[in-house]
């Protein structure tokens, strides 16, 4: 007798946790023109299907002179920690993003309390934007746009679309794509939080 098992994998088989849902709620859209940087996040904070909070901060200056601005997409005690740790990476190698970022990706992956972090991170200055993710990929995307979170691959098409037209610049189609995911995704809203570089 042949006999299905319709049970899901194990969450460590499947590569979900229990917190995947939180993983996935919120929208952290970079966009990089003409020599302005922009990092904006939607402020909604959902447990699976409800929104606890309409008004968090996911975006914000890091670094001893606010030189990097960074947003995230994932478990909020997480990002905090990540927060933390890349604060400690720039103060180790000041002026070096990149080099700070590589580092913190190293530890992620290698260091067994930071391996069971689930969040992404965008992260700018003034010269490059790049993203972090727990499996050790420093990212730096080839058309200076970043879109990462539930909303990310919406808000990342309208800026796509939006980024040869003329007359605007990254504010411009920053705000415009956030509003089209918040309008699509709803772990999205549209209370954003926006930093310029």
């Amino acid at each position: 007798m042949l006999r299905l098992d319709r049970r899901p994998p194990p969450r460590h088989l499947s590569g979900m946790s229990e917190d995947s849902t939180l993983w996935h709620g919120t929208t952290i859209l970079s966009v990089r023109k003409d020599g302005l940087c922009v990092v904006a996040g939607d402020g909604q904070v959902t447990l699976g299907q409800t929104v606890i909070k309409s008004n968090a901060r996911k975006v914000r200056r890091i670094g001893k002179s606010g030189e990097v601005v960074a947003g995230f997409a994932g478990a909020t005690a997480d990002a905090f920690t990540l927060f933390e740790r890349l604060e400690a990476k720039l103060e180790t190698y000041p002026g070096q993003l990149t080099r700070a970022c590589v580092e913190l990706a190293k530890d992620w992956r290698m260091d067994r309390a930071l391996r069971r972090l689930e969040a992404m991170m965008a992260v700018a200055d003034k010269s490059i934007s790049l993203v972090l993710t727990g499996t050790g990929d420093v990212l730096e995307p080839q058309d200076g746009l970043i879109g990462i979170g539930s909303g990310g691959m919406y808000a990342l098409s309208a800026a796509r679309a939006l980024m040869p037209v003329d007359g605007i610049d990254a504010e411009d189609i920053a705000r415009r794509s956030m509003a089209i995911a918040a309008d699509i995704c709803v772990y999205t809203n549209h209370e954003l939080v926006l930093e310029r570089l």
